[in-house]
């Protein structure tokens, strides 16, 4: 199983640095960054949660076509065994070209969220590990910058990756320190 997603469009801009508080105790605040443009890149991620690894792919573009590439990369990452994707119901997702391509691609099958619940998808979690590692308080002149901070915070994440599970742990156990024994 692989969680499938895209993020973006990240501009080459100066993001904000990640939230946090002064030295004195006040807020940091960083200004309105705004822009436009055509340099937007797009950031294709797939989480395999059983061992926790990720594929990541940017693109100019979110298309079919480029979704049909980032889906050749997790064939490639995953050479054994049917590859089920889970994501949502993007047009992209779902075009008459990417069905053709899934004919071509037997081992590949799709399973779609339902439409307005993306927290089910477990790829939003990697994305805000993503964002902090990779986004935040960094400045990018080109879609070149985007894509090397890309390859190496995937990296980096991926050499401490362990297998995600869905849910909240168990609390620990509270041990009792002393146990009395009331007699009357």
């Amino acid at each position: 199983m692989v969680c499938a997603d895209e993020l973006g469009p990240v501009i080459p801009r100066t993001f904000p640095p990640v939230p946090g508080w002064s030295p004195d105790g006040h807020r940091i605040k960083a200004e309105l960054d705004y822009g436009r443009g055509p340099e937007k890149t797009w950031v294709y991620g797939g989480l395999r949660p059983a061992d926790g690894q990720e594929i990541t792919m940017t693109a100019a573009s979110r298309n079919s076509v480029n979704y049909q590439q980032f889906l050749l990369l997790l064939e490639d990452a995953n050479p054994t065994g049917d590859i089920v994707v889970v994501t949502d119901n993007l047009s992209s997702h779902n075009s008459k070209s990417t069905r053709e391509w899934l004919e071509n691609h037997p081992r590949i099958r799709h399973v779609f969220i339902p439409v307005g619940a993306c927290w089910l998808n477990l790829q939003e979690g990697w994305w805000r590990l993503f964002r902090k590692a990779a986004l935040a308080g960094q400045s990018f002149a080109d879609p070149n910058e985007i894509d090397h901070a890309t390859r190496v915070v995937t990296a980096q994440l991926n050499a401490r990756a362990k297998p995600w599970i869905w849910g909240r742990p168990a609390p620990p156990t509270r041990q009792l320190r002393r146990r009395f024994e009331y007699r009357l």
